[in-house]
């Protein structure tokens, strides 16, 4: 399996993020970082990123509560391009392209109704 890289051109197209709604930040790093020792940082009141050594992901209280799952985000190059293959695949875009302190990204829903979001660097 490959590695992921920090780097993220490497990563195109590869699950790259994973988002947590939550209904307090705080509690949550408490929870994973007493739990499997995750580190913080946070940006802002309403999120924070968590790094467990290969993997980061994120808190945030933006949305509600999804006990179903946690939001994959996808890393892409080209984040029109992949937009419109998603269209083309049959997925629906739920959320258009926006801004974000570090880059850009949508969301979609797949054909089974799975929210996935993707993003590419500023």
């Amino acid at each position: 399996m490959a590695e992921k890289s920090e780097n993220p051109e490497h990563n195109d197209r590869r699950i790259d993020y994973v988002e947590f709604n939550v209904a307090d930040i705080a509690a949550a790093k408490a929870f994973y970082g007493s739990a499997f020792g995750w580190r913080f940082t946070d940006y802002g009141p309403n999120y924070c990123e968590f790094d467990d050594g290969r993997l980061k992901g994120g808190f945030t209280d933006f949305g509600p509560v999804r006990p179903g799952g946690p939001l994959v985000v996808v890393y892409a190059r080209d984040l029109e391009e992949v937009l419109t293959s998603v269209q083309k695949a049959g997925g629906t875009i739920c959320r258009p392209i926006t801004d974000f302190p570090g880059g850009r990204r949508f969301h979609f829903l797949d054909h089974d109704g799975y929210e996935l979001a993707v993003w590419a660097s500023a």
